[in-house]
């Protein structure tokens, strides 16, 4: 067994094992006050692209898989947001010509109801949606197919 050391400082972490260099994460670390008051701290992944926001301290979770690309993670018993997680960030907060590029929420219909409805209660309010919004697409009088966006300029001045 070879012994491995994780070496850590601001903005940049490097893994050794038996002297030789693994791999090198670009982590950019902030914090910045929620509309409530609330500490949230956002950590970017520069090499692979991803942003974690957590909300206050850490607890007990279930993760609800939005899209490929976002994950949330709440307290069921207390409906309160943990964290999200946003894969290809970049890609995720890219402008159109139409506008921030949006997404579909298909894997809401995978849950059952009361997840469900948990959920989109703990995206549309405080923290979350100061980050991820939620809209609708209308693709028949009786179909409402529901699509979120991350919210861009939040991250202009903290990521």
């Amino acid at each position: 067994m070879f012994p491995i050391i994780l070496s850590s400082q601001v903005g940049q972490s490097i893994l050794f094992q038996n002297g030789d260099i693994m791999s090198e994460l670009k982590l950019h670390r902030t914090e910045v006050l929620g509309a409530n008051g609330e500490k949230i701290r956002l950590v970017y992944d520069e090499g692979e692209d991803m942003l974690d926001i957590f909300f206050g301290e850490n607890e007990p979770s279930t993760g609800v898989e939005l899209t490929d690309h976002i994950l949330l993670r709440l307290n069921q018993k207390t409906g309160r947001a943990v964290s999200l997680t946003f894969c290809h960030f970049s890609i995720l907060t890219e402008l159109t010509e139409y506008g921030p590029r949006s997404f579909p929420l298909d894997n809401l219909d995978e849950l059952p109801e009361d997840l469900r409805e948990l959920t989109i209660r703990v995206i549309m309010k405080a923290p979350v949606n100061q980050f991820l919004k939620l809209s609708h697409f209308q693709a028949s009088p009786t179909k409402r197919v529901p699509l979120t966006y991350v919210e861009p300029h939040h991250f202009a001045t903290a990521v």
